[in-house]
């Protein structure tokens, strides 16, 4: 009885940091986004060659970003507001980097989530653990004015994506074959 007492004591004292992948992300991810992420890198690759085209001193910063490798996530307290910023790569536009708007990161007690809440194209949606040092972001695209629809209302709206941690206050989020004009989007995150 000690034991279970101990284990129950030791779960709980777990910080909510977010939620496992292991077989919840499973069951909510759609088949089309499944489809994204295990293209993820063949996707990415064809961007980011794409990106190469564009004006140059867009490259020069694009590359910037890319350069910070992934880290870990242990120890690290994504909750609060943060400036964040859209490049797209690929597709319509070879290179298209916005400035900078403001993202919010909460968490409910069952892991992060994350709202972006200025600028007219935005996403809302919730991490789940896959690795150390990466996250699955299941969300909802949306356009200011509209409600966010839930994860799952279709194509148009569903949003996925990888998340790394890339420095002390630093992240992005890789959001391979977006629905709408690019072949990459990654939405990057600074104090």
């Amino acid at each position: 009885m000690k034991i279970r007492a101990w284990l129950l004591a030791a779960l709980l004292a777990l910080p909510a940091a977010n939620a496992a992948a292991d077989g919840v992300v499973q069951k909510l991810i759609t088949q089309a986004d499944k489809a994204r992420l295990e293209n993820y890198e063949a996707t990415r690759k064809e961007a980011l060659e794409e990106a190469k085209a564009g004006a140059p001193a867009d490259v020069a910063e694009l590359d910037t970003v890319l350069a910070a490798e992934p880290i870990s996530w242990s120890d690290f307290d994504m909750v609060g507001d943060w400036q964040c910023r859209t490049t797209k790569a690929g597709g319509l536009a070879e290179l298209v980097i916005y400035g900078w708007f403001k993202c919010r990161v909460s968490d409910d007690g069952s892991g992060w989530m994350l709202k972006k809440v200025s600028g007219s194209q935005r996403t809302e949606g919730r991490f789940y653990t896959e690795s150390d040092t990466r996250l699955i972001y299941l969300g909802s695209f949306h356009v200011a004015g509209d409600a966010a629809k839930p994860y799952g209302s279709g194509p148009e709206s569903d949003h996925v994506g990888y998340a790394f941690r890339t420095g002390p206050q630093a992240w992005r989020i890789e959001f391979p074959a977006p629905y709408y004009e690019s072949k990459l989007d990654i939405l990057e995150f600074r104090r």
